[in-house]
């Protein structure tokens, strides 16, 4: 296991058995939009932009997560090298909440907090589609092989179809997409430096 994704794996797995003790983290770390505050809830801080991916809603969020940070995290770290595996990560986790805080607020959502990594997974989805296309994925529901640049389009256009839509409404799909968006910023700012 390299070891920025074994921290990452360790830290969220941390962080949600505290949360399942009953420490009470949502209301200072979990990503509050700027319009929130004493009336509707706490309010934003700038720690959160970065807090709220460490923490989760349920047993099934941080599995699903895990399994995939797991999955595509380890090729995509020994193919960057940890220090900027982790830059990328980070990167990703944070222009996640920044897309997703445009969009609720553009929207005038009402104030909820979002938490979870998948900001920072579909990042690492980004990158593992692009440096290894060939490789197969399989779906978990249904199973079915796809190669893994496939698997991404696939999962980008079912991201923005449910965002555009509201169909699957709970879910940050604008942060998953800002989540990419941000990993391929920086991958296109990486080969530019080295080309």
């Amino acid at each position: 296991m390299p070891p920025v994704t074994g921290a990452l794996l360790g830290a969220n797995i941390l962080v949600f058995v505290l949360q399942l003790a009953g420490v009470p983290l949502l209301a200072e770390f979990a990503l509050w939009p700027p319009a929130s505050g004493p009336r509707s809830g706490p309010g934003f801080e700038p720690w959160q932009l970065v807090t709220y991916a460490f923490l989760h809603g349920s047993l099934l969020h941080i599995g699903f997560n895990m399994l995939a940070l797991y999955t595509f995290g380890r090729d995509v770290e020994r193919l960057f090298g940890s220090a900027w595996y982790l830059q990328y990560y980070l990167v990703c986790v944070i222009t996640a909440a920044l897309s997703h805080l445009a969009v609720t607020s553009w929207m005038g959502a009402p104030a909820f907090p979002t938490v979870g990594a998948s900001g920072g997974v579909y990042g690492l989805l980004l990158a593992y589609g692009v440096y290894f296309p060939r490789r197969t994925v399989i779906l978990l529901f249904p199973p079915i092989p796809l190669p893994a640049r496939v698997f991404v389009m696939l999962f980008a256009a079912i991201e923005l179809y449910f965002g555009v839509t509201g169909t699957a409404s709970g879910i940050a799909h604008f942060a998953h997409l800002g989540g990419m968006l941000g990993g391929w910023l920086l991958l296109r700012t990486r080969r530019r430096r080295r080309g």
